[in-house]
């Protein structure tokens, strides 16, 4: 068994390569070759997005604390509270991130996944329009 306390980790600050604005990234529960799932723990400031993205797997964000944001190419983005979760299906075009007014953190999980990194999220975009 591993514990992963919180406390205990060191959050890396984001790569300005696929993110927009600050954040904090600490990788959690993956136990080196013998797990597909990777799990993620992301504290986003607000404003703060990751680039448009797939995923050849799904993946699973579930939101810890404050408000975020996401958004599946060709849809309005929507934004989700503490507590909310959502399922984004393979090879799906997206982003997430936090909404504009406050910070958000979520756990991202990605089961059998590997990334596609694509364009920076425009401004029109993220915000809806």
């Amino acid at each position: 068994m591993q514990i992963f306390r919180l406390s205990d980790l060191h959050p890396a600050p984001a790569d300005s390569r696929t993110f927009t604005g600050a954040a904090r990234v600490s990788r959690l529960a993956t136990d080196d070759e013998r797990s597909s799932a990777r799990v993620y723990r992301v504290a986003f400031d607000p404003g703060a997005r990751l680039h448009w993205h797939t995923h050849s797997g799904p993946q699973w964000l579930f939101v810890l604390e404050g408000r975020c944001r996401v958004q599946v190419w060709g849809e309005p983005p929507l934004d989700l509270a503490a507590g909310d979760s959502v399922c984004i299906d393979r090879d799906e075009k997206h982003w997430h991130g936090a909404v504009p007014d406050a910070p958000g953190t979520h756990i991202a999980v990605n089961l059998g996944a590997t990334t596609t990194w694509m364009e920076e999220v425009t401004e029109e975009s993220y915000a809806g329009r």
